[in-house]
């Protein structure tokens, strides 16, 4: 059985998808092959299951093993959750930015792609952009 008819029949757990979408980034080509769906089941959660998209990002911030992955992180999913649903998610990512720093420096590599100016804005006095873009990191 593969890993998505697993993920399929387990009834879709977080925690699985994650785990394969960290695998499909792996340089290791079988690996990352037999887990791109993963890549695509994420990315789809922004618009069709925004919960679970956000249930998927808060499981993957703290987690070290996605540490060297959050740019994509930031890039994809969160990005494109803010995009399509910023007004339902805007207030919590927020607060997630204000008690977790790490969270905050993930919201730094979010780019604008289709966010209201509002959201945008909002966006922008949370995040964390240290490290990002050739912005020193602090110490």
């Amino acid at each position: 059985m593969s890993a998505y008819q697993q993920w399929k029949k387990l009834g879709k757990p977080t925690d699985h998808l994650m785990e394969c979408w960290l695998l499909s980034q792996s340089n290791i080509p079988t690996t990352a092959d037999d887990h791109v769906w993963a890549e695509w089941e994420l990315s789809d959660l922004a618009s069709d299951d925004p919960e679970k998209a956000w249930e998927c990002i808060l499981y993957a911030v703290p987690d070290t093993r996605f540490s060297d992955h959050l740019g994509l992180l930031a890039a994809g999913v969160l990005k494109n959750l803010l995009s399509y649903h910023g007004p339902d998610f805007i207030d919590r990512v927020e607060h997630q930015a204000k008690v977790d720093p790490k969270f905050a420096w993930t919201l730094g590599g979010v780019w604008r792609f289709q966010m209201s100016d509002e959201i945008w804005h909002r966006v922008q006095a949370v995040w964390g952009r240290s490290g990002w873009d050739g912005i020193p990191a602090k110490a």
